[in-house]
């Protein structure tokens, strides 16, 4: 005996009955015409019935769900990090840098792709 899935909200907007994934989570890949195997690839947990129940509410909603997904989509672009955690970031890459360069060194008698040259 299966349940029926439908779109419910728990406070944290439109979401499946049957999971916490809720409908924004998915819209990005809608966005993108994603197939239902490629959707199930990122979120395995997801049947065909319930990418059904989103695309179905998507496409009753779709105007608000738009809108949203614009919000979040203006958020995320607008986050910056503080100039402390850039200046974490360029320092840990200049390491990487450093690092790789003296890998690069140890490693003469190694090809680039990882193997070891004819000799």
């Amino acid at each position: 005996m299966s349940r029926e899935i439908t779109i419910i909200d728990r406070g944290r907007g439109p979401q499946l009955s049957t999971s916490r994934i809720t409908v924004q989570d998915v819209v990005p890949y809608l966005r993108q015409h994603f197939t239902h195997e490629q959707i199930r690839e990122i979120m395995p947990v997801l049947s065909d019935e319930e990418i059904v129940v989103i695309e179905r509410y998507v496409a009753d909603h779709y105007e608000e769900v738009m809108e949203q997904d614009r919000r979040i989509r203006e958020r995320s672009a607008a986050r910056r990090n503080s100039p402390e955690v850039e200046e974490i970031l360029r320092r840990g890459g200049e390491k990487m840098d450093a690092l790789r360069e003296q890998f690069r060194k140890q490693r003469p008698h190694e090809e680039r792709n990882g193997d070891l040259a004819a000799g």
